[in-house]
């Protein structure tokens, strides 16, 4: 599967990539969306304006994805098409997405906002956020004054956070790298986030992403993981967690941990005082 250029050009009020096409469509009602799939095609049609697009868009796209069998892929398509489609320019198109992104994060109205805000009351000091994808949390502690590095595997989402952040008056560092193999050294900064992190990932791989954060972390690790009976396919979701395996993950560490539920569960790792294994 070829890398997703998000700031590639395109068609003002159309964008098309593999079997997704995604058009702003004058005669539509203000705010609609529509999801259709034709065979392997998937086609979108939507009356969205700029004070539309931000990450309140997921919720609605992922109630389309089960009536339109939208694979992740095919989630991820129209969510940057929708974007593409209704902002002529790349760069402004994606400034809009972050700024109102932003905007409803910090002031409580998106999903994640809760989740956001907690993750933040947890962090000390300087922050390596792994999974960062969109990168909306790194941007929320930067603008909170901390010194914080983004991560993903994906190339293309990195180029785009540091081609929006500037538009954004923000200074963030990012670091392309699997969250399980990542080129810092030991102890490089004070707390490690993985935020929605493990659910994309099977036991094995987060076992060794919780060992890289552990190895990373001065002082605490902070992980989210969603609360769910099935696990979302069309967000990447391959595994499900509850409080006993969470706090089975914590004791595997031999770390001070701490086990709650708030928008889903949190592991807090401590490496303050260490527990050596009986």
């Amino acid at each position: 599967m070829t890398e997703l250029d998000a700031l590639a050009p395109s068609v003002p009020g159309s964008w098309t990539h593999e079997n997704t096409t995604v058009t702003f469509t004058p005669q539509a009602a203000p705010g609609h969306i529509g999801v259709t799939r034709h065979g392997d095609a998937v086609d979108v049609r939507h009356g969205l304006s700029s004070k539309d697009i931000g990450e309140r868009l997921v919720r609605e796209i992922t109630a389309h994805a089960v009536d339109a069998e939208l694979s992740q892929r095919e989630f991820e398509l129209v969510m940057v098409g929708l974007v593409r489609s209704t902002v002529a320019d790349p760069v402004e198109a994606w400034a809009t997405y972050y700024r109102n992104s932003l905007d409803e994060l910090l002031s409580g109205v998106a999903d994640f906002a809760s989740i956001h805000e907690r993750a933040e009351s947890l962090v000390i000091g300087s922050v390596l956020d792994l999974g960062s994808c969109f990168g909306f949390f790194p941007l929320r502690l930067a603008l909170s004054g901390h010194t914080v590095t983004a991560t993903d595997l994906s190339a293309g989402t990195m180029r785009l956070l540091d081609t929006v952040a500037p538009h954004l008056g923000v200074t963030i560092e990012t670091l392309i790298c699997d969250a399980a193999d990542v080129p810092l050294a030991d102890n490089s900064v004070d707390t490690v986030t993985a935020l929605h992190l493990l659910e994309h990932v099977d036991a094995d791989t987060g076992t060794r992403i919780i060992e890289e954060a552990l190895r990373i972390a001065r002082t605490r690790v902070v992980i989210a993981v969603p609360f769910e009976d099935v696990a979302t396919a069309c967000h990447g979701h391959v595994r499900t967690f509850d409080d006993a395996a969470l706090i089975e993950l914590g004791r595997s560490t031999h770390n001070d941990f701490d086990v709650a539920e708030f928008h889903g569960g949190w592991l807090v790792l401590n490496k303050a005082s260490v527990l050596l294994p009986v």
